[in-house]
């Protein structure tokens, strides 16, 4: 690579991806208030994409202006269903109150990412993917939180599709990076485009 890249997040997943791709990379997790901008962005009637985007921007931003010559990736995560927006399970009983309401449903997955250099934004997409939840039954939901929650908890909706978590969908329209929280295949092409990575 012929700059420094810098994800502005800790999560173990997206930092994984990019590694697998072999771009070379550290974390340095923004320090943000993301539920204080989250409650006002839907006190103020803000889109789904629209509250992703804004995440993401604002994690760049915040890492941007400590390492302004780097390339500094801000991700967020947004599941949209039924007009509300779902966050991290705080406990197994919220995830089983999520997963419920999931079950037999389709929700949406936006996954936005913005790159950012010199404190100023330089790419920034935002993937979407509708997923279907099969009617599964209580009993497995049940069984399912409590073989999971470890690492559930850490996930929007209470799943994740890399795990034991694709047992509760019937369908999956999108690309599987963005359903993970990272549209890679995007940012692998702006990257490659611009000469940070090899042609």
């Amino acid at each position: 690579m012929t700059e420094d890249l810098i994800l502005a997040s800790a999560s173990q997943i997206r930092s994984r991806l990019l590694g697998a791709a072999a771009v070379p990379h550290e974390s340095i997790p923004a320090r943000i208030d993301e539920d204080s901008l989250r409650a006002s962005m839907i006190q103020e009637d803000a889109k789904a994409r629209d509250i992703a985007d804004a995440l993401a921007e604002m994690k760049a931003r915040k890492i941007s202006q400590k390492y302004p010559e780097a390339l500094v990736l801000g991700c967020d995560q947004v599941l949209a269903h039924d007009n509300a927006l779902l966050s991290k399970p705080e406990t197994p009983q919220e995830a089983r109150t999520q997963l419920a309401a999931l079950r037999g449903t389709t929700h949406q997955l936006l996954s936005a990412a913005v790159l950012y250099q010199d404190a100023e934004p330089l790419w920034r997409h935002i993937g979407v993917a509708r997923l279907t939840m099969r009617s599964f039954s209580d009993a497995y939901l049940d069984d399912y939180i409590t073989r999971n929650w470890d690492s559930i908890r850490w996930s929007v909706g209470g799943y994740k599709i890399e795990e034991e978590g694709i047992r509760l969908f019937s369908n999956i329209a999108g690309n599987h990076f963005t359903v993970q929280g990272l549209p890679l295949i995007e940012l692998l092409s702006y990257l490659t485009l611009r000469g940070t990575l090899p042609t």
